[in-house]
Parts: C-alpha cells; sequence; structure tokens
C-alpha cells in the first residue's frame, strides 16, 4: 500500500476516532461487564459500543457497510440527526493531532468531513480551537447522502478548489476508506480509532498508520 503523494493536493478528516480520542478506557470497562460466552470478542464489542454513544452517526453507517443495506441506514441516521437534541460535553481531542493540523496547514487546505451532525462538530472543533484550520467543514447533513457515499469528499474537494483525485481522504473506518476510494481520492486509514486494520485493507486503504500523527512522516 502505497500514496502517490504528486496527487495530494487536498486534506480532508474524519473527527471521530481520528482527530476525537475513541475513549479507549471507556471501553476497557464496557468489556469487563460483557460474558465471554456471549461474546466472542469482548473488546471488539466494547468498542464499537463506544462508538454507538459518540457518535450514532458513525455506528449506524458501520452497519450498513457490514449488512449492506446503505440507503435504508442513511435515511435513519438523516432521521435520528435532525430530531437528535444536542448535549454540549468535553471531547478528547487524540494527542498530537492539533499541531499536526497546524504544520499540515501551512501545506495543503484542510477539510472536515464527519458523519456528525453541525453542533457536534463545530462543538469538538470549537473546543479545542481548530475551527480556524479548515477551509470547511463538512458534516452528516450537509449533502444528501453522507459516507459512505462520495458526496461529501466532492462537495470539500469543491469548496476546497480541488478535483476530487487531488485529496486524501483520513479515515479510522471502512465507511472513511469507501467514501474516499468511490470519490476517486487517495485514502489513508488509522488505527486511533474503531477501525481495524483486516477492514481498513478491505475497504482498499492505500496507506494505514497507527495514529493521525503519523502524517506528518509520510507527507514530508
Amino acid at each position: 500500500m502505497t500514496l502517490d503523494l504528486n496527487r495530494i493536493q487536498a486534506l480532508c478528516f474524519d473527527v471521530d476516532g481520528t482527530l476525537s480520542d475513541t475513549d479507549d478506557l471507556y471501553a476497557q470497562k464496557a468489556a469487563r461487564f460483557l460474558p465471554r460466552f456471549l461474546f466472542k470478542n469482548p473488546e471488539r464489542t466494547a468498542r464499537r459500543f463506544v462508538m454507538w454513544m459518540e457518535a450514532p452517526g458513525n455506528a449506524l453507517l458501520g452497519a450498513a457497510d457490514a449488512f449492506g443495506v446503505d440507503d435504508e441506514i442513511f435515511a435513519l441516521f438523516r432521521w435520528i440527526s435532525r430530531r437528535r437534541k444536542f448535549t454540549p460535553k468535553k471531547f478528547l481531542l487524540i494527542p498530537g493531532v492539533d499541531e499536526t493540523l497546524k504544520r499540515l496547514r501551512g501545506r495543503y487546505p484542510l477539510a472536515v468531513v464527519s458523519a456528525r451532525d453541525e453542533n457536534g462538530t463545530m462543538s469538538f472543533l470549537e473546543q479545542f480551537d481548530l475551527t480556524g484550520l479548515f477551509e470547511t467543514v463538512i458534516t452528516g447533513l450537509s449533502t444528501r447522502r453522507a459516507k459512505p457515499y462520495p458526496d461529501p469528499i466532492l462537495l470539500a474537494a469543491r469548496r476546497m478548489g480541488v478535483c476530487p483525485e487531488a485529496c486524501l481522504m483520513i479515515g479510522d473506518t471502512s465507511v472513511d476508506i469507501r467514501a474516499g476510494k468511490s470519490a476517486g481520492a487517495q485514502t489513508v486509514g488509522v488505527l486511533c480509532g474503531f477501525g481495524e486494520e483486516a477492514e481498513l485493507k478491505r475497504a482498499g486503504a492505500d496507506l494505514i498508520l497507527t495514529d493521525t500523527t503519523k502524517l506528518l512522516d509520510v507527507l514530508k
């Protein structure tokens, strides 16, 4: 798996598990309460549960990816997102991501491409003073179809003034990778979130990194 660095003119970032911490501690605690005779892999199940609690949109789209019901799940996701009450909360930042974004911002236009709703996305960015680093912020309701469809990345590319093929999509789940590939972009899967290496490879990630900060070692 390799990237064509000469193609890259802009970067698109998922939020949950890519910029925002995945709450591994909560997942570890939840796993203790899952009986092993019912769950073959309680740690994985607990991570999925935390994923649902932190970002229902991502969880639903992950299920769509697994069962091939993208249209149905996407319609449900939009319905939930529009009716869900926003509760302010404190987010966790993946260590070093803020400095990574600042250093990359001087070389590439950056975009957020998230499945979160606008309130949750903007609340995270504002908490860590990241909003000004991004040319555009695409949320789960910015386009008629969200990830894993290409629409959010196509919109981000248009707003950044580049072609989709010149974008690099960075995310932690197969939903992010599928969206990037379907838009014609290159993709990087990161292992600091909800996805696992095998599923990111199956989705066609061009490169897999242990965490988002390792982009600085690649985009030299």
